[in-house]
């Protein structure tokens, strides 16, 4: 799930999976590998991913529709 989010929040900023990567300050083969779900990025690494993207790390986890429904209070 995470990996799927990712690249759809990438695609959707304009960012490349290199361009991401150089940020990243890692190799193209190692991002790509977070983006199919073969390897999951240290938390530095994916807070970093969260800034760079400028998404708050519940949506790149999936729990926006959980903490959507936390702060309405259902």
């Amino acid at each position: 799930m995470f990996g799927e989010r990712l690249k759809r929040i990438r695609k959707e900023k304009g960012f490349s999976a290199q361009q991401m990567a150089d940020l990243l300050h890692i190799g193209i083969r190692n991002y790509r590998k977070y983006e199919s779900g073969d390897v999951k990025p240290t938390l530095e690494g994916f807070a970093a991913i969260a800034d760079i993207l400028d998404v708050p790390a519940d949506e790149l986890l999936g729990r926006d529709a959980y903490m959507a429904k936390r702060e309405s209070g259902k």
